[in-house]
């Protein structure tokens, strides 16, 4: 074993590495396995079963049976609260062992999978816990007399959406789950769980805590498996919503694929959001939120600041010490306390993120800072900052890059910068700078995106919608969003 594991207390030997479904602990039914890897150096560290079309059916049909099941279609909202909250305090007793696990599959610095890939779990599940107990319907005066002397009521009621499938990417594979599991399980929906296949162990190892505390059989199903997989959830008949978070490509096919039978479908996708620096911002403070913006978690965050337009009298300045902080970053495993950036999760995504670098530069954008792909083992990139001063479209304009890689650029006025944040297919997040809080809600108002940051970026929370206009998703997340999300309105009508 190399250093980088040796250094964490986990036991790989006893790590889950079977499917969930209903209470079994499952291989493939035709034996096929996947590889999985420690981006920090390349290396294999557990082999998991590789979903048939065969074993999609059989979570579902479990999934089909447990919504069904008398132990939970009859369950308390109080009691499914106590289940949910049961596994968040599971979870938190467990919190440094999912953190080791995620720094060693997914490559995050440990301190952010400790607190926002494990932390912020807990946190969902307890404020998704408590909307158990607080579904509300309504009571309807109608507007109909016959046969003549009759009176009529409607009551609306909520009741959960059914088999939900929920596939989520690798670059928060707890977290992310977390934010579709919880509001779910809340409303009494069953689930099927599909993790990225490079990062299923925190999935698989959160399955063991939900049948700890309690769950029944078939509630929470994890399967593993790539596209053969997803694309089976997606068109199973008795899946009645899927939930998708990654590339705005793949969502495109799912929304088609739901369309095709009215399925119910919720799409977090790409983003490219925008990082507009006002003239009165300091500069420091500028560039301190515009790196962290894009260089956390390497980058690899839906949200991620990829755009940084700066006023020009402001430009060099802050541009100057974006680049210092690319330079100067310490790269290694998340497992040592000293790295700054970590690994990307895969070789192939590393290739694909310098790819893009490399069209940067033909295209002639101007390398500030990084640029490059360390000679050593796993799977890391240079932070990397460009600048384009001269106006030319290129593609690191348009195309998510969901890595470390920034492209400033310089703007004369308000109306400069609303129009070319504007200029894309996203909309999922974006960020304005500024101590004049008239000019940022102003900005905050033109700015096309799901959430606008004033003087921060990135922040989440249960209570806040998150989502994307134009082609960066559909449906919202977290809050009373959630609950509308993951349940039905039916109107009951009475005569008397």
């Amino acid at each position: 074993m190399n250093s980088t594991t040796t250094s964490l207390r986990l036991d790989l030997s006893r790590l889950q590495t079977r499917m969930l479904i209903a209470d079994e602990w499952r291989d493939a039914s035709d034996g096929g396995t996947l590889a999985v890897y420690n981006p920090a150096t390349g290396q294999e560290i557990a082999r998991v079963p590789e979903a048939t079309d065969a074993d999609v059916d059989a979570a579902v049909q479990a999934a089909k049976a447990a919504l069904r099941s008398p132990s939970w279609r009859d369950m308390l909202p109080a009691a499914r609260e106590r289940l949910v909250h049961n596994l968040a305090s599971l979870l938190e007793q467990h919190a440094e062992e999912f953190a080791e696990i995620e720094t060693l599959n997914q490559g995050m610095l440990r301190g952010v999978a400790q607190a926002v890939d494990v932390g912020a779990s807990v946190q969902w599940l307890r404020y998704m816990a408590g909307w158990a107990t607080k579904i509300q319907g309504d009571a309807l005066d109608i507007s109909f007399d016959l046969p003549p002397g009759t009176k009529y009521q409607a009551l609306l009621k909520r009741q959960p959406v059914g088999v939900v499938g929920a596939i989520v990417p690798w670059n928060f594979p707890l977290m992310l789950a977390i934010w579709k599991i919880a509001p779910a399980l809340a409303c009494g929906c069953t689930v099927v769980l599909k993790p990225a296949p490079e990062t299923p162990l925190t999935a698989l190892r959160l399955a063991e805590l939900a049948l700890q505390v309690g769950f029944p059989a078939g509630v929470l199903n994890v399967v593993v498996g790539g596209s053969t997989a997803g694309a089976a959830l997606v068109r199973h008949p008795d899946v009645n919503k899927i939930t998708f978070t990654g590339s705005t490509k793949v969502g495109i096919w799912i929304g088609q694929q739901c369309a095709s039978t009215v399925k119910r479908v919720a799409l977090e996708l790409g983003g490219k959001s925008p990082v507009v620096v006002l003239d009165d911002c300091d500069p420091e403070m500028a560039a301190t939120g515009a790196s962290s913006a894009i260089f956390f978690n390497q980058g690899q965050v839906c949200t991620a600041g990829s755009r940084l337009y700066v006023q020009k009298k402001q430009f060099d300045r802050v541009l100057d010490r974006v680049g210092t902080v690319a330079r100067k970053a310490v790269l290694g495993p998340g497992s040592d306390p000293t790295t700054q950036i970590g690994p990307l999760v895969s070789q192939r995504h590393r290739e694909k993120v310098m790819q893009l670098v490399d069209t940067g530069l033909k295209e002639g954008a101007e390398l500030v800072a990084g640029g490059a792909a360390p000679d050593r083992s796993g799977y890391f990139v240079q932070p990397t900052v460009f600048a384009n001063t001269t106006g030319h479209a290129l593609t690191l304009t348009r195309e998510e890059v969901f890595g470390p890689v920034l492209l400033a650029q310089p703007y004369d006025d308000l109306e400069d910068v609303v129009r070319e944040a504007n200029d894309t297919i996203y909309g999922l997040g974006a960020s304005v700078w500024t101590s004049n809080i008239s000019k940022a809600l102003r900005m905050a108002e033109r700015l096309d995106a799901g959430t606008v940051w004033i003087n921060s970026h990135n922040v989440v929370d249960p209570n806040m919608p998150f989502g994307g206009f134009k082609q960066s998703g559909i449906g919202r997340e977290h809050g009373r969003s959630a609950i509308d999300a993951y349940t039905e309105t039916k109107a009951v009508c009475i005569a008397y």
